[in-house]
């Protein structure tokens, strides 16, 4: 078997690298009970430092570089690799909570095992997202204790089946105290020592209060304090902890027996330190520790064991293998402390008890857990659901609900922008969303009679009203106090504008609405055929459509649909060539709705050449987009050129929108259920079938985020993406009655 391990990795002074490393030589190295596998290392490097790392690491992955883990997905799935296990901890992979490691995940054509060093019991949003579709994508989740367990079920709500727990692994070292404690001139003293990273959570200032009590009976008595500030707290804070503690030292009086170490040392030497200690001690600050290697080194070295309750301490200690004492609590230390010095025997029966745990979990043992997990897990193969395609199934979706739709509406209209999921009155409103949620109202109407869309519906089309000028252009912003912020819109936010009201016109639901919005886009018409811009052009185009539906005999506006439609022609018979079937020299924001724009005017001009363009450009965008069996829209940070990578980032969910409306009208115009297949892909988009693979649906506000950002999802939830989520729902549902009605007529 052939194993693929990611993960930090010495000589990074990491305690997961750490971890990996004796993984990997207990499962495929010399440590291995078992001969006969192989494998290599993916290493991650930190915030763009290099390592000289050893042989068995065949390729690394810049942290903060997305490319790094695509390209490594390739790597690993070429290797002959049978099998991956990942170590994940949130602060070792790039992007918001480690969000990058998802697309590398997701790649992956071989079986997964994931260790979880960390399992929090109240995530954050972001948090439970990447955890949960890690736990989605692995075969199976190891974890160090029942407690994690337990978490994964309930929080996390992984399969039981699913979850593996396997202690965490000790090294498999023994010295003796005497001499260790000779090397280290030690002799003489009680020994205390905490070793590992340091920081505020870590608590020593606990010890540190209990020891002048202690002191005063055991004069000889030293506090040994083993382990380098953690790197990311020397990055944020510095040594304010460490000259913290040295400041405490000096005024409890105890600075003849306590003993900084500022050290990242090897494990042997640390196993020395472990020998050469009498009492180990964890005092962390809160229980919300899932796994803590340095706490498996004391037992594994026989210590006698003092902790605070912290999850894995509650667990690990059981069973007379450690005391326990209460977070913060110095004078219950000191008691302790005080009990196991007057009483050797009791500190010996400890020492004892951890030693004989600790011969169970070494990591040979510990190994061949892993590879018996893994041979199982490559036994069983991989169901590659990414070659099945995605059913068409409403069942399947979240509710439809317009309750964030609701709390961005006031009054004047609906606001532009959220913060997380509440309003930002500071930035006022626009047209353009106002103009999409009257769409998105009317869609609703048509299809269920809502009455919160009704209701709403005025407010967005009494907005459109107010923003018209006496020459039919419109105005986009306005500010919360309802002052005009422009004096003319964007050509964007008019054709976005009539493509609302030309739909208005064709399905209004009452007479009032009706006259009122064909007054509004009647005395926008002039400006039609004047629009420059291609995407203000296409938006008309489909509002034009819209209005042609239900007055199919309006000669003129039909011309204006000619002329609207050859301009865009006009523009694809410029740049178009035979490797770029486009109609400009990039592929910017809004893409499909060109192509859209034409499927609408195949409906009416009747012209074989509009249909011919429509289907090119619309084969040459999904053959961009649609290449690796999900969607993955242009990127609005650099956009694609010809001669340029695709922008992953920022992808907005406009333009997952419009591919969800282009295929839609391709299968109402051709009948070819292809499309609906299509047409679902690129909505499960916004549901987590994406680059980062995370859902930008918010399941608690019932909003949508307002896009995938290069260091993850863009919590925010402004009118914008929420819109284009229902509106994209909407289609979906429509969709499917659509086809279920039509194999209804073929039977």
């Amino acid at each position: 078997m052939k194993i693929a391990f990611i993960g930090t990795y010495p000589p990074r002074e990491c305690g997961i690298g750490t971890f990996t490393q004796n993984l990997f030589h207990s499962t495929v190295g010399a440590d291995a009970l078992v001969s006969g596998s192989e494998g290599f290392v993916v290493a991650i490097d930190d915030n763009g430092l290099h390592y000289d790392y050893p042989k068995e690491v065949k390729l690394t992955i810049r942290q903060e570089e997305q490319t790094d883990y695509l390209e490594a997905a390739n790597v690993i799935d070429l290797s002959g690799a049978d099998v991956c296990i990942l170590e994940h901890e949130f602060g070792i992979f790039g992007g918001q909570n480690g969000i990058y490691i998802l697309p590398l995940l997701y790649r992956l054509k071989i079986p997964l095992i994931v260790t979880l060093h960390t399992v929090l019991k109240t995530p954050s949003y972001n948090q439970k997202a990447v955890m949960t579709e890690i736990c989605k994508i692995a075969q199976s989740v190891v974890v160090m204790s029942q407690t994690a367990v337990d978490m994964l079920s309930e929080v996390y709500q992984v399969p039981a089946d699913k979850i593996a727990r396997i202690a965490h692994g000790v090294p498999d070292i023994q010295f003796d105290q005497l001499l260790a404690k000779k090397e280290f001139k030690l002799s003489s003293k009680q020994v205390l020592l905490t070793f590992g990273f340091i920081g505020r959570n870590k608590g020593i200032e606990t010890v540190l209060r209990a020891l002048p009590e202690v002191v005063k009976k055991y004069p000889q008595l030293v506090y040994i304090v083993l382990g380098k500030t953690h790197p990311n707290v020397v990055r944020h804070a510095g040594e304010e902890y460490r000259v913290f503690l040295a400041g405490l030292v000096k005024q409890l009086g105890i600075e003849k027996h306590v003993v900084f170490l500022n050290e990242f040392i090897g494990q042997a030497e640390l196993f020395k330190y472990l020998s050469a200690s009498d009492i180990y001690i964890t005092p962390y600050t809160s229980e919300a520790q899932i796994t803590s290697g340095t706490l498996s080194y004391a037992i594994g070295a026989g210590n006698a064991v003092i902790s605070t309750p912290y999850w894995h301490a509650a667990e690990l200690l059981a069973d007379g293998r450690g005391r326990l004492f209460n977070f913060h609590d110095s004078p219950a230390l000191t008691e302790i402390l005080l009990e196991l010095l007057d009483h050797p025997e009791q500190m010996w029966q400890l020492r004892k008890n951890a030693f004989d745990y600790g011969r169970e979990i070494t990591w040979p043992k510990i190994g061949e857990k892993y590879l018996e997990l893994a041979e199982s897990i490559v036994e069983i193969g991989l169901d590659i659901e990414s070659g099945n395609p995605m059913i068409l199934d409403p069942l399947t979706l979240p509710p439809f609900l317009l309750d964030h739709v609701q709390r961005l509406t006031d009054d004047t209209g609906i606001i532009q922008h959220a913060k997380y999921g509440i309003p930002n009155l500071k930035e006022g409103y626009c047209l353009d969303d106002n103009a999409r949620a009257l769409l998105m109202v009317l869609m609703t109407y048509k299809r269920n009679k809502h009455p919160l869309a009704l209701k709403l519906s005025p407010t967005y089309l009494s907005y459109i009203n107010y923003m018209q000028t006496q020459d039919g252009m419109f105005r986009n912003f306005l500010s919360f106090n309802r002052n005009f912020l422009d004096e003319v819109g964007s050509e964007d936010s008019f054709g976005r504008t009539i493509w609302s009201l030309g739909y208005l016109l064709g399905n209004a639901p009452n007479d009032a609405y009706y006259q009122t919005g064909r007054e509004i886009f009647f005395a926008a018409v002039p400006n039609f055929t004047s629009l420059k811009s291609i995407r203000s052009i296409a938006n008309t185009i489909v509002g034009v459509c819209h209005y042609l539906k239900s007055n199919p005999t309006d000669e003129g506006m039909i011309k204006i649909l000619e002329t609207l439609t050859n301009r865009l022609l006009a523009d694809y018979d410029i740049h178009r060539s035979d490797d770029w079937q486009w109609f400009e020299s990039l592929l910017a924001y809004d893409n499909a709705f060109l192509p859209l724009a034409l499927l609408h005017a195949a409906e009416f001009l009747h012209d074989p050449r509009v249909l011919e363009v429509a289907r090119e450009s619309m084969d040459f965008l999904s053959d961009v987009t649609l290449r690796n069996g999900y969607l993955s829209v242009v990127g609005n940070q650099d956009w694609y050129s010809r001669d340029r990578e695709q922008s992953m980032f920022a992808q907005q969910p406009l333009d997952a929108l419009a591919m969800v409306l282009m295929f839609h009208q391709a299968f109402r115009l051709t009948k070819d259920q292809s499309y609906i297949q299509k047409l679902y892909t690129c909505f499960m988009w916004f549901l987590g079938e994406n680059d980062l693979r995370v859902s930008l649906y918010d399941f608690e506000t019932k909003g949508c985020c307002d896009g995938l950002e290069s260091s993850g999802v863009n919590r925010n939830q402004g009118a914008e993406s929420t819109l284009a989520y229902l509106i994209s729902h909407l289609s979906v549902l429509e969709a499917f009655e659509e086809i279920t009605k039509m194999d209804a007529e073929l039977v």
